[in-house]
């Protein structure tokens, strides 16, 4: 870390901007992970009938009526 803060400023910018990068790319797998895990449950959810369904175009016209 002293050898870090010992750069000078330009170059500790761009380690950084590095650092910052690569703790990005383990957020994204963790949301990535997060997501994937919820959309299997709801998978789930909806094979076993626990929530109800409603067609597609149902779907898409309940929208339509929210955003008009």
């Amino acid at each position: 870390m002293k050898e870090a803060l010992a750069l000078p400023s330009a170059a500790r910018a761009l380690l950084a901007e590095k650092l910052v990068e690569s703790l990005e790319f383990d957020v994204e797998e963790i949301l990535q992970m997060l997501w994937t895990d919820k959309a299997k449950k709801r998978r789930d959810e909806v094979r076993s009938g626990a929530v109800p369904t409603i067609p597609g175009e149902e779907a898409l016209a309940r929208v339509r009526q929210i955003l008009e």
